[in-house]
């Protein structure tokens, strides 16, 4: 029986790579090149619309954890991402092109995968299906989507930070450096004395942003807040943000005595481009400009894209999915990605994970592989799909979902190692009985 999966990013991906693993013929649906999202511009998988950082590496980070458990599973991300890597201090980041060039030669060669370059609008609940159309679904299939759920549905928006020429940042002013010594020296930082970060707040918070079309009301997720709204939260909240000077020396002083500190972090390969962390942003374009080259070190910075704000939707799946990222009412459809509620490139990735595996194991007439709460990779669909909870906002993988010690342990960095332990060492014995 063929398996129909519903978008080429992130989720779809690795459900089809799941899929076909466990001997399953897949259809994979993706209307690019005919048709584009707001935020979509390469004919290629795997797009990364926002930042290029996979975020940690390391075990005692929620999502270092969910990466290593996905390695467990031939994940599609992380092989990519292994092709891709460039340096990012102690952070998994990616040259976006290769990283989506990868994916694409992954599931394009797979002889049981078959790339249909449609836009898919009717949903057949009588044949097994994957919907990982992401969080920008186009109209028609999220008014099916609607229908089949009898929801309107839910929303966010999120929002991308620019990104800039290395060639144009004056290199006097800034120096490289990682936060507490904490890998190699990959960031590009800027730092601000006083003076200098009190006019760049008064700038930004003053500055005009960009209408948010057809939409009132506007939910903004705080995991990708633009800059200038998290500025008007108060004045030194960037501080303990993403301008946080804290842990980082300035090798031309020799002190981390830096007021504030704006951070770039190397966007491809070739260290041409460098995105400005944590600057999601909804300014109109001039004003980013304007704003941003008061940053010392930007101020004739070359911005090869300004930062975009954009409608993210997902479900209200505490009602609509169980812990498989399968449909309550509809058993044949399973979800996956951020339409689910998960966020996160590499939460949207693992969600595909499971969903493909255990519909596979749906078509095979096997147990499904339980979510375990004391994984990361399991904490997620029980977190989304928790029917207590009355209104649903965007998860990412962190250590406050997954089930807790049996005891306790004082130091925060070895309690969470030994929940990393106890996650792979689970997940590995129950992949082991499959």
């Amino acid at each position: 029986m063929t398996v129909r999966v519903i978008g080429a990013g992130l989720a779809g991906c690795e459900a089809a790579n799941q899929l076909a693993k466990q001997g399953i013929p897949v259809e994979l649906y993706e209307m690019k090149p005919k048709k584009y999202s707001p935020a979509h511009k390469s004919e290629n998988f795997f797009e990364l619309v926002c930042s290029n950082s996979l975020k940690a590496e390391r075990l005692e980070n929620a999502c270092g954890l969910l990466k290593a458990e996905m390695r467990l599973f031939d994940s599609v991300m992380m092989r990519a991402a292994d092709v891709s890597k460039v340096p990012a201090g102690g952070a998994l980041a990616v040259d976006r092109d290769i990283f989506a060039e990868e994916a694409t030669r992954i599931i394009r060669g797979n002889p049981l995968i078959t790339v249909i370059n449609e836009e898919f609008t009717r949903i057949d609940t009588n044949i097994p299906t994957i919907i990982a159309t992401g969080p920008l679904t186009s109209g028609a299939l999220l008014s099916e989507i609607s229908r089949l759920t009898e929801s309107d549905g839910l929303y966010f928006f999120d929002a991308a930070a620019p990104i800039v020429e290395k060639s144009s940042i004056d290199m006097d002013k800034v120096f490289y450096g990682a936060r507490y010594g904490r890998g190699s020296d990959d960031y590009i930082n800027c730092p601000m004395n006083r003076k200098e970060y009190d006019a760049f707040y008064d700038a930004l918070v003053n500055a005009e942003t960009a209408p948010l079309k057809d939409f009132e009301g506007a939910e903004v997720f705080e995991g990708c807040m633009p800059v200038e709204v998290m500025a008007k939260r108060g004045e030194k909240t960037l501080l303990f943000g993403p301008l946080k000077p804290v842990g980082l020396v300035n090798p031309k002083t020799g002190k981390d005595d830096s007021y504030a500190v704006v951070q770039l972090r190397q966007d491809n390969r070739s260290a041409s481009l460098y995105n400005i962390v944590g600057f999601q942003t909804n300014l109109k374009w001039g004003e980013q400009k304007r704003v941003f080259s008061m940053i010392p070190g930007l101020r004739n910075a070359e911005f090869v894209r300004y930062g975009v704000m954009h409608r993210n939707t997902y479900l209200d799946s505490p009602r609509i999915l169980n812990k498989y990222y399968q449909m309550r009412k509809y058993l044949n459809i399973f979800f996956a990605g951020q339409i689910t509620g998960v966020e996160g490139y590499v939460e949207s990735a693992s969600s595909g994970i499971l969903a493909g595996f255990n519909m596979a194991r749906k078509i095979l007439g096997r147990e499904f592989l339980e979510p375990d709460g004391k994984t990361a990779i399991g904490a997620l669909p029980l977190y989304i799909s928790d029917s207590g909870i009355k209104k649903l906002q965007p998860m990412n993988a962190n250590f406050g979902i997954i089930e807790s010690l049996p005891y306790r342990v004082r130091n925060k960095q070895e309690r969470y190692k030994q929940i990393a332990e106890r996650a792979l060492e689970t997940l590995k014995c129950a992949i082991d009985k499959e």
